[in-house]
């Protein structure tokens, strides 16, 4: 679909409050509908309209896949159309499914290739799209997967954004369980990720689902609290959907799960929390034999083995505190994480995991 010419006075790039404050205002316009349902239906178009316009002022990285976003253009877009006032249309238009396609290419090329830097001003665009995403019918399942990308964007803000001169220092805060040694030489920031896991509970979702994934990652000879990157991969969200066309609590990719035995199609087995975890647990083992560490074998989960490999050869590497710096932001943020959340939630360090085998 072609990109319709701006009509004069009609904006795009206004930013999330501008479009947040107009969609409130929207609300509370007189209309047949009801005014809940206006103001549900004006949050989706809100977030999709700060998507839309706000990714647009990120850096532009290395090119990757296309993601498959029409099913969800053509959803926002039908409400604007049939839902949006014409005070709003007259002072806004909706991005042509190309350039909407484009923003969401870079937010996820971010995330592959960027540094901690390049991701870091997502946070604040990425944000509202999670209520938005998880109150659209049909579309709860990207949720999952922005809601565990979040996560690492903010920690990658937090870290880059530098302290005002006279500004007030962060505080510390106290542990909420009792400190797990932090050796960041083997895992750099996990000390922080120590400290931001430890201010907030499980998901609800994990007393149900931690019990069967421990399970599978037991049988197929893997320790069992490697299966806490459920967490980090979508929140416990069997459903849950990347961009990229990973799916899945564990998030594999389509080409990943058939070389690992799952159907991708009718059933999706990646669906399927126990036949998930089987095959992450078994990606995982073949990953652990390969790079003989837990923390590699969890950076090529996320990275890709053979980025993790060139990296290790162009420095020859042994441990993935010595390429952590050659890989992506967003793999950077990742690997400690998991190993903070084995750490709280099942009380092991990542240097007291037993060796790969």
């Amino acid at each position: 679909m072609d990109s319709a010419p701006k009509p004069p006075g009609r904006v795009k790039g206004a930013g999330v409050e501008a479009l947040f404050h107009l969609g409130r205002n929207a609300c509370g316009l007189e209309h047949t509908l009801s005014i809940q349902f206006m103001r549900i239906r004006f949050r989706w178009l809100g977030g999709l309209l700060a998507a839309a316009a706000t990714l647009r002022a990120a850096p532009d990285p290395a090119p990757s896949a296309t993601p498959d976003t029409g099913a969800l253009y053509d959803t926002a877009k039908q409400v604007f159309d049939n839902f949006a006032p014409d005070e709003m249309k007259a002072r806004y238009y909706f991005p042509s499914r190309e350039e909407f396609d484009a923003n969401l290419r870079k937010f996820q090329q971010a995330l592959d290739n960027g540094s901690l830097q390049d991701i870091a001003p997502y946070a604040a665009q990425i944000r509202p799209m999670i209520p938005l995403l998880r109150n659209m019918p049909g579309y709860d399942e990207y949720s999952g997967w922005l809601e565990a990308k979040l996560d690492e964007i903010e920690e990658a803000s937090a870290l880059t954004t530098p302290v005002r001169p006279g500004g007030p220092l962060p505080v510390p805060r106290p542990p909420a369980t009792p400190r797990i040694a932090a050796d960041t030489r083997l895992v750099p920031y996990y000390s922080v990720w120590l400290e931001r896991v430890e201010q907030r509970p499980a998901p609800a979702a994990a007393a149900r689902y931690m019990p069967r994934l421990r399970a599978a990652f037991v049988a197929e000879g893997v320790p069992p609290e490697l299966a806490w990157l459920a967490e980090a991969e979508s929140s416990f969200n069997p459903d849950a959907k990347s961009p990229a066309g990973a799916k899945g609590m564990f998030q594999l990719k389509p080409e990943t799960a058939k070389g690992l035995g799952l159907s991708t199609f009718l059933p999706d087995d990646r669906t399927d929390p126990d036949k998930a975890a089987h095959a992450a647990a078994r990606q995982l083992r073949l990953l652990g034999r390969r790079f003989g560490s837990w923390p590699l074998a969890i950076a090529a989960y996320n990275a890709g083995e053979g980025r993790v490999s060139r990296a290790m050869a162009a420095h020859g590497a042994t441990t993935f505190a010595q390429v952590a710096s050659s890989l992506p932001g967003e793999t950077r943020m990742y690997v400690p994480k998991v190993c903070a959340l084995m750490a709280v939630r099942a009380g092991v360090s990542p240097d007291r995991l037993p060796a790969p085998r």
